[in-house]
């Protein structure tokens, strides 16, 4: 990553950032998945580059991660486990 220009963070070997032009792009590595989150021109432009490097799809905008709800409105994210949750409840038999 750091020769695409990612500075590696020294609290997480998984978490590179980017700052170009005072715009900011983060880049999370995990197993097999890569996530961004940033400025949507920094975003974009990454996208290409890692395409050319490597052999990777998009598959959008996440929406569910390591038993984690992810969604968006305008300006703002949210995170939810209701599905964790009636998972656990199913498990033990509370809700069938």
């Amino acid at each position: 990553m750091t020769r695409l220009g990612f500075t590696k963070r020294n609290v997480d070997p998984n978490l590179y950032f980017k700052v170009e032009k005072n715009a900011l792009v983060i880049l999370l590595l995990y197993v097999d998945d890569l996530f961004l989150i940033g400025a949507k021109p920094l975003i974009i432009q990454c996208k290409k580059k890692l395409a050319s490097n490597f052999g990777m799809k998009d598959v959008g905008l996440m929406h569910y991660y390591l038993r984690l709800e992810v969604w968006k409105k305008p300006s703002k994210f949210f995170l939810g486990q209701g599905k964790y949750v009636l998972w656990i409840l199913h498990i033990f038999g509370v809700m069938d």
